[in-house]
């Protein structure tokens, strides 16, 4: 008779969410600052495609795609406000590394990063969420690079 394999499923912290912005420090922003959604990351398009041909298929990868990132940020705290500032005074942000809620995950980490918009939400004294939208480059299929 088999045994159960006992894969241990792992667990996920909520507390360890994080975004990273290195070129403008005072915007990183830890789970303390976030609403109970925290972070989102959302590729846009797809990593290759599948070309039809008279009897098959072609493959061809995509070196980069877009890559979607929402922030729910506490309207409560002052770091949303610095993230409108930051986006009135230059919505650049360069690289950005997003930390998700697992050590098994790696973080993912995005170039030529922008703050698309800022939302400050509904100022009903009922929902405090500031919502911050990334948009930047993840590059991917990095073997095309090598490749002749």
């Amino acid at each position: 008779m088999a045994s159960h394999p006992l894969v241990t499923q792992g667990t996920l912290n909520r507390l360890r969410a994080s975004v990273i912005v290195p070129g403008f420090t005072s915007l990183n922003v830890s789970s303390q600052y976030m609403g109970k959604n925290f972070v989102s990351v959302e590729p846009e398009g797809d990593f290759a495609l599948l070309i039809e041909t008279a009897t098959g298929a072609i493959t061809s990868p995509e070196p980069y795609c877009f890559m979607n990132v929402t922030v729910d940020l506490l309207r409560t705290q002052s770091l949303s406000q610095s993230w409108l500032t930051q986006a009135e005074t230059t919505a650049v942000l360069g690289d950005v590394s997003i930390h998700p809620d697992t050590t098994a995950f790696d973080s993912i980490d995005i170039s030529e990063t922008i703050i698309q918009k800022v939302t400050p939400g509904v100022f009903d004294g009922q929902d405090p969420i500031v919502r911050v939208n990334l948009r930047g480059v993840f590059y991917l299929n990095n073997n095309l690079w090598t490749s002749a």
